[in-house]
């Protein structure tokens, strides 16, 4: 698997970060980072324990990783849910959560294909 192929799979802009960072090495070095962030493990436990300040931060978090690394479907739904939890709102940010674990999941999920693929 490439790097766009796996770009593609998560159905995010392979080439916007590229005019961004202007390197297939970093690009690949940054996504491969992505996996080891704790945002998002810190955004379930905190929702789940009802703590919408950690969540806030968490999911603010991981919507910016997407932005900087061009994860169009993840930043998407990360930003639905900083938004309603920027506004305390949870009953919208319970509802968004699903949406954020199943692009995350795919995004992960590619991310793995791509690392297995290269032997790493």
């Amino acid at each position: 698997m490439t790097l766009q192929e796996c770009y593609a799979a998560m159905e995010a802009d392979y080439d916007d970060v590229l005019g961004r960072l202007r390197s297939e090495r970093l690009i690949q070095k940054f996504v491969l980072k992505f996996l080891d962030d704790p945002s998002y493990e810190l955004l379930c436990t905190s929702m789940d324990g009802g703590d919408l300040d950690t969540a806030f931060r968490a999911s603010h978090t991981i919507k910016g990783v997407c932005q900087n690394l061009g994860f169009t479907k993840l930043g998407h739904s990360s930003h639905e849910l900083t938004e309603a939890l920027r506004g305390r709102d949870a009953g919208a940010a319970a509802g968004l959560l699903d949406q954020v674990k199943a692009d995350y999941a795919q995004t992960a999920d590619a991310v793995r294909a791509f690392k297995q693929s290269q032997g790493l």
